[in-house]
């Protein structure tokens, strides 16, 4: 079956939105973020939404944001990374679209990012390590794809990668 629905999973700062945006415009597909779509229901940001409420609501506005998401077509979505935690999130990926797991080493991620932009790293860059540990294998298991970026490419080659990755497999 081609599928023409494509989730970005992975460890927070590992580069989802920046490829699947790319990746969407290789495609000419729609590009999607849940994280955004959240943000913009909510008139919050995400450090807002979780110093406010917690992660839990947090984790229930980006499971309706999923739910809503999956439904259209000709698109890339860029999901949070803790957006495998919830079996009914997990479903939904495994049953609408194509997963690519970007794999990239939570060293090389703290080397790369900001952590004040992330509600989960506030308390410091090992929360990452302890992230990926906590959820590598539900990654592992719902990827269609993986791909391991911990060589410094350009966006560009990233997404040229996955484009090959993906011939065959989405219209």
């Amino acid at each position: 079956m081609i599928k023409n629905i494509i989730y970005v999973i992975g460890l927070s700062g590992c580069g989802k939105s920046t490829i699947s945006k790319c990746l969407a415009k290789k495609l000419g597909y729609s590009f999607y973020d849940t994280d955004s779509l959240v943000e913009e229901s909510e008139n919050m940001t995400i450090n807002n939404i979780f110093s406010k409420f917690g992660e839990a609501h947090f984790r229930a506005l980006e499971t309706i944001a999923l739910e809503k998401i999956s439904k259209k077509e000709n698109a890339i979505i860029a999901t949070g990374g803790g957006i495998v935690l919830s079996e009914k999130n997990r479903a939904i990926l495994k049953e609408n679209g194509i997963i690519i797991f970007i794999d990239r080493s939570p060293k090389n991620i703290t080397e790369n990012i900001n952590i004040n932009s992330r509600p989960l790293l506030k308390n410091g860059k090992d929360k990452l390590f302890k992230l990926h540990e906590e959820r590598y294998e539900l990654y592992k298991s719902l990827a269609n794809i993986t791909k391991s970026f911990d060589e410094w490419l350009s966006v560009e080659e990233t997404t040229n990668i996955l484009f090959k990755e993906l011939e065959g497999k989405v219209k």
